[in-house]
C-alpha cells in the first residue's frame, strides 16, 4: 500500500475489544471528538512507541480508496500479464500461483539437474541485481531458488515490467554454466 517496511495492516471484527486491549487514556489525551472518529493511538501498543499507522493514513487520504483500489487492480494485472510471459516462454517455469502481484518463477533450460539450475538462478539474480536496473528477490520453494518479482511499485507500467521481462530473459540465456 505504498508504505515503507515497517507498517503493518490488520482487520478485526471487534474494535473495541481492540482498543480496550490497547487504550491508554489519560487526562491529557483526552478530547472533544472521543467516539465521533477513530483514535488510532488506541489501536496498537503503547502510545511511546511509534505511529506506525500514520503512514498507511497518509497514503489513503493522499489517494483516497477508489484510487488505491484502481492501483493495486493494474498491480495484479500486471503480475498476471508478466505470468502469461513467464508461461509462454520454453526455458522459464512459474513456481506459484499469482495471486496477487508477486510472481515467483525460475530460469529452466531443461537439460540441468536442480542443483545447477539452482545455482544458474542465484547467479541470475546477483547479476540482475548487480546491474542497477531490476531488482529482484528470491526465496526458495520447495527446495528450488526461486525469483521473485514485485509489479506492485506505486507508479510501475507495463512497460517497466516488460523491459524487466526483457532484461530477465537476455541476462539468463547469457549465463555460462562453465563460470558456476
Amino acid at each position: 500500500m505504498f508504505t515503507n517496511f515497517d507498517c503493518s495492516a490488520y482487520f478485526v471484527k471487534d474494535p473495541d475489544s481492540l482498543i480496550r486491549t490497547f487504550e491508554i487514556l489519560p487526562e491529557y489525551l483526552k478530547t472533544r471528538t472521543r467516539g465521533q472518529v477513530n483514535d488510532y493511538r488506541d489501536w496498537g501498543i503503547p502510545l511511546g512507541r511509534r505511529f506506525r499507522a500514520l503512514k498507511l493514513w497518509s497514503v489513503i487520504r493522499s489517494y483516497g480508496t477508489a484510487e488505491l483500489q484502481r492501483k493495486i487492480r493494474y498491480h495484479i494485472e500486471l503480475a498476471g500479464k508478466l505470468a502469461e510471459k513467464i508461461a509462454r516462454e520454453a526455458d522459464f517455469e512459474l513456481l506459484a500461483p499469482v495471486k496477487l502481484n508477486v510472481v515467483c518463477f525460475r530460469y529452466n533450460p531443461g537439460d540441468a539437474g536442480e542443483d545447477l539450475l539452482n545455482k544458474m538462478n542465484e547467479k541470475l539474480n546477483h547479476i540482475l541485481n548487480d546491474s542497477g536496473e531490476i531488482y529482484l528477490t528470491h526465496t526458495v520453494l520447495k527446495g528450488c531458488y526461486t525469483l521473485r518479482m514485485v509489479t506492485g511499485q506505486t507508479n510501475v507500467e507495463l512497460r517497466h515490467v516488460e523491459r524487466a521481462w526483457d532484461l530477465i530473459r537476455e541476462t539468463a540465456k547469457s549465463i555460462e554454466r562453465s563460470q558456476l
